[in-house]
């Protein structure tokens, strides 16, 4: 009989799988599949990421697992945005340590091998509103939050009094000319998805120093 890692070698897409993919992979009681997959982690051959989430281990993936493609294996509803979709799409300079998310449940923190995932509740109109799909080249998606939106779910997040330009630049450091080349629609699309008074406060402010 075939090994929960020699199944998960033929048939774990990009070597990511969960413990009801096993339960099909395998059958039997559920006994004995958590068994089998517990010896496959005791032999190192198999990691745990999270609840019911496991990843083949390093010496066994063709190519490196990406954290922003698992984020949403870890937690879902949920898009890349916050500090994470800012650096992704060069907007601050600094380097970026954990993956951070919207959710649309509760907010989370997950601590795995594969390095801390943070998901924050940002309450919306329409969740996916000004998020997009990015296809990575080895294969796997994400969602990505637009520029702005990510800076709107910053400012909700980290409870940001921000109504003009000055702070963003000043306490972000993002350009100036990054902000300039903000599409003027996608600020009345998102006026018409967040509930919160902060962020439609801070984006009213932004749109006024902006657009003139």
């Amino acid at each position: 009989m075939q090994s929960v890692t020699e199944i998960a070698l033929e048939k774990a897409v990009r070597g990511v799988f969960t413990r009801p993919e096993v339960a099909c992979w395998i059958g039997g009681s559920p006994d004995r599949q958590f068994s089998l997959l517990k010896r496959a982690v005791a032999a190192g051959e198999v990691v745990r990421i999270h609840r019911g989430l496991y990843c083949l281990a390093a010496k066994y993936l063709r190519q490196r697992i990406d954290p922003l493609v698992l984020a949403q294996r870890i937690y879902s509803p949920s898009y890349i945005s916050l500090e994470t979709a800012l650096s992704y799409h060069g907007w601050i300079p600094e380097a970026v340590y954990a993956v951070t998310s919207t959710s649309l449940d509760r907010s989370r923190e997950f601590e795995t091998p594969m390095g801390h995932f943070s998901f924050t509740r940002v309450p919306q109109e329409t969740f996916y509103a000004e998020v997009t799909r990015v296809e990575k080249e080895n294969g796997g998606s994400f969602l990505l939050a637009v520029p702005l939106k990510a800076l709107a779910d910053y400012v909700y997040a980290h409870k940001c009094d921000w109504n003009s330009a000055r702070p963003v630049v000043e306490s972000l450091r993002i350009d100036e000319s990054s902000l300039a080349a903000v599409d003027p629609a996608s600020f009345d699309r998102l006026l018409a998805n967040y509930t919160a008074r902060r962020v439609r406060r801070f984006l009213k402010g932004l749109r006024k120093d902006l657009i003139r």
